[in-house]
């Protein structure tokens, strides 16, 4: 059995998260999965410039900007969670969704239809959801743990569905990776789904300095293009009015 990383035990007795039910959920998720081997996702994000969408108060705002980029085309896009209903409503079917099922299931559900990757991620507060979720999405299905991972199922790092996003990502040696809708500060956006009030702020607090460790730590460029919201320490901040990186 792997250790526990330090990073997660740091984090669950910040909010009491219990790595037991963390691993029952795991094995849960394991059982109901149909992909182990990755090279799909690999195959869709490595070398390509990468735009990860988090929940954050600027998430809409940053989708009609992002559709309205003439490069938008050559970007694989990444929704966590709740931002693949924003980009729907956008007119975007996300490449991938990074979701631990907290955000609005019809739009994961319509997501998974329409062609994307989701990417499941599976924690003690959400096994009754693997088992009434998973099995209705339809396109490719690939697992996440924040415990020891199994043959199917990975630890690519992060907490939090934006983080992780990122995090994900850079696992998979894109060219770029971009942030948008990524406010961190003490407000969640309108797409953020279901939470616990006390816990978000804390959680917002833990993604945000996942981020900034990834940006110092990683090889690939991250440049955050959110419209509002907090700097995230690493990354080049440039606005969206002819971004100087939006190449294929």
């Amino acid at each position: 059995m792997m250790a526990l990383d330090k990073k997660y035990l740091e984090i669950a007795r910040k909010l009491d998260l219990d790595a037991k039910k963390d691993g029952e959920a795991r094995d849960v998720l394991d059982s109901m999965l149909l992909q182990g081997d990755w090279s799909e996702v690999e195959k869709t994000i490595k070398g390509r410039n990468v735009i990860v969408f988090g929940c954050g108060p600027s998430l809409k705002e940053d989708v009609l900007k992002f559709k309205a980029s003439a490069q938008a085309s050559v970007f694989v896009t990444i929704a966590a969670d709740g931002a693949a209903k924003a980009l729907l409503e956008g007119g975007i079917v996300p490449d991938l969704v990074v979701t631990d099922l907290d955000g609005d299931i019809n739009a994961l559900i319509e997501s998974s239809r329409l062609g994307a990757i989701t990417i499941v991620h599976a924690h003690a507060d959400n096994i009754s959801r693997l088992k009434e979720v998973t099995p209705r999405l339809k396109g490719a299905v690939y697992g996440t743990t924040q415990v020891e991972p199994t043959e199917k199922m990975m630890n690519l790092g992060g907490f939090s569905d934006g983080d992780r996003a990122a995090y994900l990502a850079e696992h998979f040696k894109p060219r770029t990776i971009f942030l948008a809708g990524m406010d961190f500060g003490k407000v969640a956006g309108e797409y953020s789904g279901t939470y616990d009030p006390m816990k978000k702020t804390i959680k917002l607090s833990i993604g945000k300095r996942l981020l900034e460790e990834l940006a110092g730590k990683t090889k690939t460029r991250v440049v955050n293009l959110t419209s509002g919201g907090e700097n995230i320490k690493g990354t080049r901040r440039i606005g969206w009015d002819r971004p100087p990186s939006f190449k294929a």
